[in-house]
């Protein structure tokens, strides 16, 4: 079971959509309806952080169940899309920053390493952005790689040195980027051979908290 923390994001039923089409069972639970330890204790296969309009220090409790999930012995998979791939910079000691320039609904060459979300993706991709911040490239982390970004080196890609912790600027879970759906699946691969590689049960089992459904109309 993945659990998806709403950032309170037109986008968020779309990562459902896409996930849930992946075979994904997603429970959703909005960021201030919902506790650090009572998603810790639905024992999830992997936490998705969706996108939103704030910052990761008003982004109720992403920086906090962050660092409670990585440093859990075995940690729990992270993905973090736009707003929560931020918080997961700034949870790791990166310093969140004013991006040059707002882009909303800006489609940009993303050139990127291949490792991590970008696995099998030969050549840079088209992405769409939304965001006014962005994770700075001066001072990162050493435990953090940068592995896209754009033609002018803004980060738009983060994966932990040794932790299963991967994080998107930009909005795979859009029509108008390519290869969203793959990069999807490899977070899904990714977090279930962490999980296989390191004794953590499917938590298809567990108990669940009440969650959120999915609207009938997704965002756009």
């Amino acid at each position: 079971m993945i659990v998806l923390i709403d950032n309170y994001d037109s986008f968020t039923f779309n990562l459902v959509h896409y996930l849930g089409g992946l075979g994904a069972d997603v429970v959703v639970h909005r960021n201030d309806k919902i506790s650090v330890a009572d998603v810790m204790a639905l024992e999830p296969d992997a936490i998705v952080l969706s996108p939103g309009p704030c910052t990761p220090n008003e982004a109720g409790i992403c920086l906090d169940l962050i660092g409670k999930a990585a440093s859990t012995n075995p940690s729990i998979p992270i993905l973090g899309v736009c707003l929560g791939h931020q918080a997961i910079g700034q949870a790791f000691g990166g310093k969140v920053v004013r991006a040059p320039a707002p882009v909303h609904g800006k489609v940009s060459d993303i050139r990127h390493t291949g490792t991590g979300v970008f696995r099998g993706i030969n050549g840079p991709l088209k992405a769409t952005r939304y965001h006014s911040l962005m994770v700075n490239r001066a001072g990162m982390p050493s435990a953090l790689t940068v592995n896209a970004e754009t033609d002018d080196r803004l980060v738009m890609g983060l994966m932990h040195a040794s932790l299963p912790v991967h994080g998107v600027q930009f909005h795979p879970e859009s029509i108008a980027s390519e290869h969203g759906h793959l990069m999807l699946k490899n977070f899904l691969d990714l977090a279930a051979a962490w999980n296989a590689a390191n004794g953590r049960r499917s938590s298809a089992a567990a108990a669940r908290a009440p969650a959120q459904k999915s609207p009938e109309h997704l965002a756009g």
